[in-house]
Protein backbone atom coordinates (compact mmCIF):
# COMPACT_ATOMS: atom_id res chain seq x y z
CA UNK A 1 0.00 0.00 0.00
CA UNK A 2 2.27 2.62 -1.12
CA UNK A 3 -0.04 5.39 -0.95
CA UNK A 4 -0.26 5.13 2.71
CA UNK A 5 3.94 5.39 2.53
CA UNK A 6 5.07 9.37 3.02
CA UNK A 7 8.26 9.97 1.48
CA UNK A 8 10.36 13.42 1.13
CA UNK A 9 13.15 13.64 -1.39
CA UNK A 10 15.69 16.42 -0.81
CA UNK A 11 18.14 17.76 -3.53
CA UNK A 12 16.42 17.67 -7.25
CA UNK A 13 19.60 17.57 -9.28
CA UNK A 14 20.22 15.82 -12.35
CA UNK A 15 19.90 12.83 -10.40
CA UNK A 16 17.53 13.52 -7.78
CA UNK A 17 14.55 14.88 -9.84
CA UNK A 18 14.19 11.76 -11.78
CA UNK A 19 14.59 9.76 -9.10
CA UNK A 20 11.79 11.76 -6.98
CA UNK A 21 9.62 11.17 -9.95
CA UNK A 22 9.89 7.42 -10.00
CA UNK A 23 8.54 7.58 -6.23
CA UNK A 24 5.36 9.05 -7.62
CA UNK A 25 5.38 6.87 -10.53
CA UNK A 26 5.27 3.53 -7.36
CA UNK A 27 2.17 5.46 -5.85
CA UNK A 28 4.64 6.89 -2.78
CA UNK A 29 3.07 10.35 -0.96
CA UNK A 30 5.90 12.65 -2.10
CA UNK A 31 6.79 15.97 -1.06
CA UNK A 32 10.06 17.71 -2.23
CA UNK A 33 12.86 20.10 -1.26
CA UNK A 34 15.27 22.09 -3.51
CA UNK A 35 17.52 24.99 -2.86
CA UNK A 36 15.91 26.45 -6.14
CA UNK A 37 12.37 27.13 -5.32
CA UNK A 38 11.64 27.04 -9.36
CA UNK A 39 12.71 23.68 -9.99
CA UNK A 40 10.65 22.03 -7.26
CA UNK A 41 7.52 23.72 -8.52
CA UNK A 42 8.70 22.72 -11.82
CA UNK A 43 9.06 18.96 -10.81
CA UNK A 44 5.63 19.04 -8.46
CA UNK A 45 3.69 20.24 -12.20
CA UNK A 46 5.40 17.60 -13.54
CA UNK A 47 4.83 15.10 -11.65
CA UNK A 48 2.02 15.91 -8.63
CA UNK A 49 3.96 15.98 -5.68
CA UNK A 50 4.08 19.00 -3.20
CA UNK A 51 7.16 21.27 -2.63
CA UNK A 52 8.34 22.42 0.91
CA UNK A 53 10.49 26.15 2.05
CA UNK A 54 12.81 23.68 4.23
CA UNK A 55 14.06 20.57 4.24
CA UNK A 56 12.19 20.08 7.74
CA UNK A 57 8.96 20.92 6.20
CA UNK A 58 9.48 18.16 3.57
CA UNK A 59 10.50 15.13 6.36
CA UNK A 60 7.89 16.48 8.65
CA UNK A 61 5.71 13.28 8.58
CA UNK A 62 7.54 11.27 6.56
CA UNK A 63 8.52 7.73 6.86
CA UNK A 64 11.13 7.80 4.65
CA UNK A 65 13.30 10.69 3.80
CA UNK A 66 15.90 10.59 0.95
CA UNK A 67 18.62 12.90 0.33
CA UNK A 68 20.72 13.56 -3.00
CA UNK A 69 23.05 16.80 -3.13
CA UNK A 70 26.57 17.49 -3.55
CA UNK A 71 29.17 16.83 -1.56
CA UNK A 72 29.44 16.59 2.52
CA UNK A 73 29.23 20.13 3.19
CA UNK A 74 25.76 19.99 1.42
CA UNK A 75 24.36 17.76 3.04
CA UNK A 76 25.04 18.90 6.55
CA UNK A 77 23.68 21.74 5.43
CA UNK A 78 19.88 20.06 4.26
CA UNK A 79 20.54 17.10 7.48
CA UNK A 80 21.41 19.52 10.21
CA UNK A 81 20.38 22.24 12.03
CA UNK A 82 16.58 23.75 13.32
CA UNK A 83 15.73 23.83 9.17
CA UNK A 84 17.28 20.42 8.49
CA UNK A 85 15.43 17.21 7.69
CA UNK A 86 16.73 15.58 11.53
CA UNK A 87 14.61 18.46 12.79
CA UNK A 88 11.13 17.64 11.05
CA UNK A 89 11.61 13.81 11.03
CA UNK A 90 9.86 11.88 13.59
CA UNK A 91 11.16 8.96 16.10
CA UNK A 92 11.13 5.64 13.70
CA UNK A 93 11.33 7.20 10.76
CA UNK A 94 14.37 6.42 8.15
CA UNK A 95 16.71 8.75 6.42
CA UNK A 96 18.50 6.94 3.35
CA UNK A 97 21.70 9.62 1.78
CA UNK A 98 22.14 9.02 -1.68
CA UNK A 99 24.77 11.67 -1.69
CA UNK A 100 28.68 10.33 -2.77
CA UNK A 101 29.85 11.66 0.03
CA UNK A 102 32.69 10.74 2.85
CA UNK A 103 32.38 7.86 4.89
CA UNK A 104 32.78 10.05 8.12
CA UNK A 105 29.78 12.20 7.31
CA UNK A 106 27.57 8.94 6.67
CA UNK A 107 28.55 8.05 10.28
CA UNK A 108 28.62 11.38 11.49
CA UNK A 109 24.71 11.68 10.50
CA UNK A 110 24.28 7.70 11.79
CA UNK A 111 25.22 8.54 15.48
CA UNK A 112 22.91 11.75 15.54
CA UNK A 113 20.28 10.05 13.63
CA UNK A 114 20.47 7.50 16.28
CA UNK A 115 20.06 9.86 19.14
CA UNK A 116 16.76 11.16 17.85
CA UNK A 117 15.61 7.39 17.47
CA UNK A 118 15.90 8.12 13.83
CA UNK A 119 16.95 4.85 11.21
CA UNK A 120 19.89 5.88 8.70
CA UNK A 121 21.38 4.16 5.66
CA UNK A 122 24.09 5.61 3.46
CA UNK A 123 23.50 5.03 0.10
CA UNK A 124 25.02 6.21 -3.02
CA UNK A 125 24.16 5.57 -6.34
CA UNK A 126 25.71 4.42 -9.74
CA UNK A 127 24.28 4.79 -13.20
CA UNK A 128 24.31 8.15 -13.90
CA UNK A 129 21.99 10.35 -15.06
CA UNK A 130 20.71 8.16 -17.43
CA UNK A 131 20.36 5.63 -14.71
CA UNK A 132 18.55 7.58 -12.66
CA UNK A 133 16.08 8.63 -15.63
CA UNK A 134 15.03 5.26 -17.10
CA UNK A 135 14.99 3.86 -12.90
CA UNK A 136 17.98 1.62 -13.48
CA UNK A 137 20.46 2.41 -10.99
CA UNK A 138 22.60 0.91 -8.84
CA UNK A 139 22.15 1.36 -5.15
CA UNK A 140 25.05 0.51 -2.61
CA UNK A 141 23.81 0.65 1.20
CA UNK A 142 25.63 1.08 5.01
CA UNK A 143 23.64 0.57 7.91
CA UNK A 144 21.26 -1.83 10.27
CA UNK A 145 19.91 -5.30 8.14
CA UNK A 146 16.35 -4.84 9.35
CA UNK A 147 16.65 -0.52 8.23
CA UNK A 148 17.93 -2.20 4.70
CA UNK A 149 14.76 -4.57 4.75
CA UNK A 150 12.43 -1.81 5.58
CA UNK A 151 13.71 0.81 3.22
CA UNK A 152 14.09 -1.69 0.07
CA UNK A 153 10.77 -1.44 -1.50
CA UNK A 154 10.57 2.20 -1.34
CA UNK A 155 14.12 2.36 -3.19
CA UNK A 156 13.29 -0.38 -5.52
CA UNK A 157 11.23 2.21 -7.10
CA UNK A 158 14.49 3.47 -8.56
CA UNK A 159 16.93 1.22 -8.57
CA UNK A 160 17.60 -2.08 -10.61
CA UNK A 161 20.29 -3.33 -7.59
CA UNK A 162 19.90 -2.56 -4.09
CA UNK A 163 22.85 -4.24 -2.12
CA UNK A 164 23.50 -4.14 1.73
CA UNK A 165 27.38 -3.97 2.03
CA UNK A 166 28.16 -3.55 6.15
CA UNK A 167 27.68 -1.10 8.70
CA UNK A 168 26.85 2.85 8.40
CA UNK A 169 29.83 3.81 6.36
CA UNK A 170 29.99 0.87 4.13
CA UNK A 171 27.85 2.10 1.18
CA UNK A 172 29.95 5.20 0.99
CA UNK A 173 33.33 3.14 0.76
CA UNK A 174 31.89 0.81 -2.25
CA UNK A 175 31.06 3.90 -4.18
CA UNK A 176 34.64 4.75 -3.71
CA UNK A 177 35.44 1.46 -5.16
CA UNK A 178 33.04 2.22 -7.90
CA UNK A 179 34.66 5.58 -8.66
CA UNK A 180 38.21 4.09 -8.78
CA UNK A 181 36.94 1.34 -10.70
CA UNK A 182 35.73 3.63 -13.36
CA UNK A 183 38.65 6.21 -13.62
CA UNK A 184 41.39 3.68 -14.44
CA UNK A 185 38.83 2.09 -17.41
CA UNK A 186 37.97 5.13 -18.92
CA UNK A 187 41.78 6.20 -18.92
CA UNK A 188 42.56 2.54 -20.44
CA UNK A 189 39.67 2.92 -23.29
CA UNK A 190 41.21 6.60 -23.75
CA UNK A 191 44.95 5.53 -24.18
CA UNK A 192 43.30 2.39 -26.33
CA UNK A 193 41.40 4.94 -28.71
CA UNK A 194 44.24 7.37 -29.13
CA UNK A 195 46.59 4.53 -30.23
CA UNK A 196 43.90 3.30 -32.33
CA UNK A 197 43.84 6.95 -33.85
CA UNK A 198 48.03 7.22 -33.94
CA UNK A 199 47.61 3.51 -35.65
CA UNK A 200 45.27 4.64 -38.56
CA UNK A 201 42.83 2.07 -37.03
CA UNK A 202 39.30 2.51 -37.65
CA UNK A 203 38.36 3.45 -34.64
CA UNK A 204 34.92 2.22 -34.51
CA UNK A 205 35.72 -1.53 -35.97
CA UNK A 206 37.96 -1.91 -33.10
CA UNK A 207 35.69 -1.47 -31.21
CA UNK A 208 33.44 -4.01 -32.62
CA UNK A 209 36.50 -6.36 -32.46
CA UNK A 210 37.33 -6.20 -29.21
CA UNK A 211 34.13 -5.42 -27.31
CA UNK A 212 33.59 -9.14 -28.39
CA UNK A 213 36.58 -10.29 -25.85
CA UNK A 214 38.00 -9.73 -22.37
CA UNK A 215 38.71 -5.78 -23.24
CA UNK A 216 34.82 -5.46 -22.87
CA UNK A 217 33.08 -2.97 -20.33
CA UNK A 218 30.08 -0.80 -19.80
CA UNK A 219 32.46 2.31 -20.29
CA UNK A 220 33.39 0.85 -23.68
CA UNK A 221 29.92 -0.06 -24.72
CA UNK A 222 28.15 3.52 -23.43
CA UNK A 223 31.42 5.71 -24.40
CA UNK A 224 33.32 4.98 -27.44
CA UNK A 225 31.37 6.68 -30.02
CA UNK A 226 30.95 9.89 -28.29
CA UNK A 227 34.54 9.62 -27.17
CA UNK A 228 35.71 9.20 -31.64
CA UNK A 229 33.19 11.86 -31.90
CA UNK A 230 35.23 14.03 -29.38
CA UNK A 231 31.64 14.76 -27.62
CA UNK A 232 31.76 15.07 -24.23
CA UNK A 233 29.39 17.88 -23.49
CA UNK A 234 26.58 15.97 -21.48
CA UNK A 235 27.03 13.18 -18.63
CA UNK A 236 29.17 12.84 -15.40
CA UNK A 237 30.94 15.99 -15.19
CA UNK A 238 34.72 16.17 -14.46
CA UNK A 239 34.22 18.13 -11.56
CA UNK A 240 32.06 15.41 -10.06
CA UNK A 241 34.42 12.98 -10.84
CA UNK A 242 37.58 14.84 -8.95
CA UNK A 243 35.34 15.45 -5.59
CA UNK A 244 34.44 11.94 -5.51
CA UNK A 245 38.59 10.66 -6.65
CA UNK A 246 39.18 13.18 -3.78
CA UNK A 247 37.33 11.41 -1.10
CA UNK A 248 38.98 8.20 -1.90
CA UNK A 249 42.04 9.48 -2.44
CA UNK A 250 41.59 10.75 1.10
CA UNK A 251 40.23 7.68 2.94
CA UNK A 252 43.17 5.65 1.36
CA UNK A 253 45.32 7.64 3.36
CA UNK A 254 43.23 6.73 6.22
CA UNK A 255 43.40 3.15 5.85
CA UNK A 256 46.30 2.93 3.87
CA UNK A 257 45.19 1.78 0.70
CA UNK A 258 47.96 1.99 -2.01
CA UNK A 259 46.32 4.06 -4.93
CA UNK A 260 49.12 5.09 -7.59
CA UNK A 261 46.85 5.11 -10.66
CA UNK A 262 43.74 6.40 -9.18
CA UNK A 263 46.22 9.78 -7.87
CA UNK A 264 47.55 9.85 -11.60
CA UNK A 265 44.10 9.97 -13.32
CA UNK A 266 42.77 12.34 -10.76
CA UNK A 267 45.19 14.42 -12.34
CA UNK A 268 44.39 13.68 -15.75
CA UNK A 269 41.15 15.05 -14.98
CA UNK A 270 42.78 18.32 -13.51
CA UNK A 271 44.42 18.64 -16.68
CA UNK A 272 40.83 18.26 -18.45
CA UNK A 273 39.88 20.70 -16.18
CA UNK A 274 42.50 23.46 -17.01
CA UNK A 275 41.16 22.82 -20.51
CA UNK A 276 37.62 24.26 -19.97
CA UNK A 277 35.97 20.82 -19.63
CA UNK A 278 35.16 20.99 -15.91
CA UNK A 279 31.54 20.08 -17.25
CA UNK A 280 32.46 17.66 -19.94
CA UNK A 281 31.69 14.02 -19.89
CA UNK A 282 34.68 11.85 -17.60
CA UNK A 283 35.06 10.11 -21.08
CA UNK A 284 36.80 13.48 -21.77
CA UNK A 285 39.99 12.04 -20.53
CA UNK A 286 40.91 11.22 -24.24
CA UNK A 287 41.03 14.51 -25.34
CA UNK A 288 43.85 15.51 -22.98
CA UNK A 289 45.90 13.08 -25.14
CA UNK A 290 45.29 14.69 -28.74
CA UNK A 291 42.85 15.10 -31.63
CA UNK A 292 39.95 17.70 -31.95
CA UNK A 293 39.06 19.34 -29.16
CA UNK A 294 35.75 20.10 -28.22
CA UNK A 295 34.51 23.69 -27.38
CA UNK A 296 34.95 24.85 -23.50
CA UNK A 297 31.49 23.90 -21.67
CA UNK A 298 29.39 27.81 -21.01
Amino acid sequence: MTDTIKTAFIGLGVMGYPMAGYLVKAGFDVAVFNRTQTTAQRWAKEHGGRTESTPADAARDADFVMVCVGNDDDLRSVVFGDQGALAGMKPGATLIDHTTASANVAREINDVAAERDIQFLDAPVSGGQAGAENGVLTVMAGGEPAVFDKAEPVVDAYARSFTLMGPAGAGQLTKMVNQICIAGLVQGLSEGLHFAECAGLDGRRVIDSISKGAAQSWQMENRYETMLDRHFDYGFAVDWMRKDLGIALDEANRNNASLPVTALVDQFYADVQKMGGNRWDTSSLLARLGGTTPPASE
